[in-house]
């Protein structure tokens, strides 16, 4: 038998064996078509509509390093440096109530490498003028400097609120849980919820609103008013409270007022000079109203855009209280928002 013979017996050979197990032969998968990001223009800049769903997402935050100076920052030392890291995410998406919104907000605080506290800052539910969840109050809205103390206590409640706005005008209503330790009243210990009522308005180069307050367990409560105007080269702007006793929303005292102006010097440079004055700081023995004493706070803020997302604020206070001692207390502040 030539050689010739024998390769073709061989090919003939192998050919039938493939052929009788063709079945098994294994075959590479089709690649699973990939859905690419699609960009979500109804709300805004930054959404994007999360795969497979037609709900929007946007996701945001900063980080902060700060140089904290003035009495007793820590310890006995005078300065102290913080580091924040805050993330918030947004959804939202179209429903025959309107945009359903839901928000996220988680903020870690590092004093230094051991003491880091990470909470949620906010969470909430949001539709139809209904907002649920773990938020900012109205009281937490304030002057635009660092000057002004215009609430008392934490800001961020689990509250239910409702509010009616449109473009210029706007009303709510909100039932706040107060459930903190709280210890400016005598004899009381966490306290209960509060109730709290604004509106507020925008007219050309003016805008402001009406605040109110009132803590039911401690059955006293707070009036603030605050108005902006656009005047000359800068904002100006006017606060006032007043106060029935020590509540939770505010107690620093029975009244004060506070003024601003802030200056945007050029594109990146803005200036805010600022004063606050306070009348009758101390509280009656029962902790029913407020006697005696008065203080005041100036102090100048000053913002500085290094460039795109990165931004700087430098603020110098100082506060003096009739029969007390004075102080000078201030921070150099580093941002990178996203």
């Amino acid at each position: 038998m030539s050689i010739k013979t024998i390769l073709l017996g061989s090919v003939a050979a192998l050919a039938a064996v493939s052929g009788a197990h063709a079945a098994d032969a294994i075959v590479a998968a089709e690649p699973e078509p990939v859905e690419y990001v699609r960009v979500c223009d109804a709300y805004g800049t930054g959404y994007f509509y999360i795969p497979g769903t037609e709900t929007c997402l946007q996701i945001s935050g900063y980080i902060r390093f700060q140089l904290n100076a003035g009495p007793g920052q820590s310890g006995d030392a005078d300065w102290d440096a913080t580091t924040r890291g805050q993330v918030t995410f947004q959804t939202k998406n179209d429903t025959e109530y309107g945009t359903l919104t839901g928000v996220i907000t988680l903020r870690t605080n590092a004093d230094n490498a051991t003491d880091q506290v990470t909470t949620l800052d906010e969470g909430y539910i949001d539709i139809a003028g209904f907002r649920v969840g773990k938020q900012y109050s109205w009281w937490d809205d304030d002057l635009s400097g660092e000057t002004d103390t215009l609430s008392s206590n934490e800001t961020t409640h689990n509250s239910i609120r409702y509010q009616y706005e449109t473009d210029t005008f706007a009303a709510g209503v909100s039932l706040d849980e107060l459930e903190y330790t709280y210890d400016e009243k005598p004899g009381e210990g966490p306290n209960n919820f509060g109730v709290a009522g604004q509106v507020s308005f925008k007219s050309g180069a003016f805008s402001g609103y009406l605040l109110g307050g009132y803590d039911t367990d401690n059955e006293e409560g707070a009036i603030r008013a605050i108005l902006y105007a656009d005047i000359g080269p800068g904002t100006l702007g006017l606060a006032g409270i007043w106060a029935s006793g020590a509540n939770y929303y505010y107690e620093e005292s029975e009244w004060t007022i506070a003024a601003e102006y802030k200056v945007k010097l050029t594109d990146k440079w803005a200036v805010t000079p600022a004063f606050q004055y306070f009348d009758k700081i101390e509280l009656d023995a029962d902790g029913k109203g407020f006697s005696g004493g008065s203080a005041y706070t100036t102090g100048v803020t000053v913002d500085y855009q290094i460039v795109d997302n990165l931004r700087s604020k430098l603020s110098v206070q100082y506060h003096d209280e009739e029969d007390g001692d004075d102080e000078t207390f201030g921070f150099l502040r580093l941002q990178r928002d996203f």
